[in-house]
């Protein structure tokens, strides 16, 4: 009997001790995960720092870059190129702006105006046109105010205030061409003074130094670069608006055939 009790109590002691090194070793074994987590975590977030850090460095990099060029390019001949710049955009913005909203669609107000002026008669395809926006609609109230003095009349008024229209359509963008234009000029010329000074360097200096020759060569450049730049940009928004006009003027050449068309029907009836 006493036997019995001695193996079961080393039994038992056995079994607790196996179950405290268990224990010990899923404590230590959870610690350890936890640990190794936390420095995963430490690092992703250190890494996504400096992922997030590496743009705005290279934004700050990237303006401090422009800004260095611009006063080593000179700020008399880069101010000016500058100014070409935004006031040429300005203006094609606010183009862009106004040839957007004068675009029509030009069916869709056709089949308007041919309901109204079957049904209803001339007086309200007139009110349909005041109060739809665009050069079309403008153009078609005119030829619909002179319908009532014959188609001819009403064909000439077309035609003339669709010359109107058109003048508006291209406002402005000469001064966009000018910029275009002027901006490489003055980058060229930025770049002849900027040789000119380089040579002076050299003369002052009594000796040829690469030095010299290759950093006003650098500086001269800059504003030629600046303003191809400018030139290019321009360019672009000025193809764009010359696209939309030539679209809008298509619009308005072929509904003013359309107009004419419905005018000769109605006066036949």
């Amino acid at each position: 009997m006493m036997k019995r009790v001695l193996v079961f109590m080393a039994f038992a002691a056995l079994l607790l001790i196996g179950t405290a090194q268990t224990s010990k070793a899923q404590t230590d074994q959870t610690a350890t995960n936890q640990q190794t987590t936390e420095q995963t975590q430490a690092a992703t977030t250190q890494q996504l720092d400096t992922q997030a850090a590496a743009p705005a460095q290279g934004e700050a990099v990237l303006h401090k870059e422009i800004k260095r060029l611009f006063i080593e390019g000179g700020a008399g001949f880069m101010g000016v190129i500058l100014l070409c710049l935004i006031f040429g955009l300005a203006i094609a913005i606010e183009r862009i702006i106004y040839l957007n909203l004068a675009t029509t669609n030009t069916d869709k107000l056709l089949a308007k105006v041919n309901k109204a002026l079957n049904e209803e008669g001339i007086d309200a395809a007139k009110e349909i046109c005041r109060n739809t926006r665009g050069p079309v609609a403008s153009i078609f109230y005119q030829g619909f105010d002179r319908a009532h003095e014959g188609v001819e009349m009403a064909e000439k008024s077309v035609i003339s205030y669709g010359g109107v229209q058109m003048g508006l359509l291209e406002k402005n963008l000469s001064w966009i061409s000018l910029f275009i234009a002027i901006a490489p000029m003055l980058g060229f010329l930025g770049t002849v003074i900027g040789m000119i000074q380089a040579f002076d360097a050299i003369e002052q200096a009594g000796t040829v130094s690469a030095t010299i020759v290759a950093g006003g060569i650098k500086v001269a450049l800059i504003t030629t670069v600046f303003g191809l730049i400018v030139a290019i940009i321009l360019q672009v928004f000025y193809n764009y608006l010359l696209s939309k006009i030539d679209g809008i003027s298509n619009q308005m050449e072929d509904s003013s055939i359309t107009l004419i068309d419905m005018l000769a029907k109605y006066n036949q009836k």
